[in-house]
Order: C-alpha cells, then sequence, then structure tokens
C-alpha cells in the first residue's frame, strides 16, 4: 500500500507557500498592506457610518476630496498621524494607536 501524497488547493495557501514563507521581507511588505489597507478601510467606515460624502469629509478636515480619496485607497501608503487625528477630531472620534503580537507565520 503507497502512502497518498497530500496535494495543496488552497490558492491563498500556495500563494503564501510560494513567495512569502520564509522570507521576512516579504511578510514584512504583506502586513505593511495589510496595514494600509485597514486604515483605508477604516477611513471610509467611519465616514460611511456619519453618512458623510467624501467632500463633505474634506470639508470637515481643511482638505480635499481628492485627498479624502486617496487615503481610503488600500494601495495608498502615505497615511501620516497628523491626517489621521485630523479626521478623527472631524468625526467626533479618538485615534488609537496599539502595538500587538505578530503571529508567529513560517
Amino acid at each position: 500500500m503507497t502512502k497518498k501524497t497530500k496535494y495543496i488547493t488552497d490558492a491563498v495557501e500556495i500563494l503564501h507557500n510560494r513567495y512569502i514563507k520564509g522570507r521576512p521581507d516579504m511578510m514584512a511588505l504583506l502586513e505593511e498592506e495589510r496595514a494600509n489597507a485597514e486604515v483605508a478601510r477604516k477611513i471610509y467606515d467611519l465616514r460611511e457610518d456619519a453618512g458623510l460624502t467624501q467632500r463633505q469629509l474634506a470639508k470637515l478636515v481643511g482638505t480635499t476630496a481628492s485627498v479624502i480619496c486617496r487615503l481610503e485607497d488600500a494601495d495608498y501608503n502615505g497615511h501620516s498621524l497628523a491626517m489621521l487625528f485630523r479626521i478623527a477630531a472631524a468625526l467626533n472620534k479618538r485615534l488609537e494607536i496599539r502595538f500587538v503580537n505578530l503571529k508567529k507565520q513560517g
């Protein structure tokens, strides 16, 4: 009787194993992109929950709608603390920054 080979069929797992696993540089890039996407999504969600358009939020923050659009883009990597504090203040929120332990990944 021969032992069957187990094939990986999960595309995310295949890509992770091929391009990220065992490569700290790629893991760091992935974490940075996840953080950018999370910040963009939070800004979008906060604006939507407040019932504001990008133009309306921009006016409250003292910037332009194109800046808000850029901040809500998951590919944008220029989020500044100053701008995040301005957005939080405009939406009557408090900005919190936390450091959390990374999950051990191969």
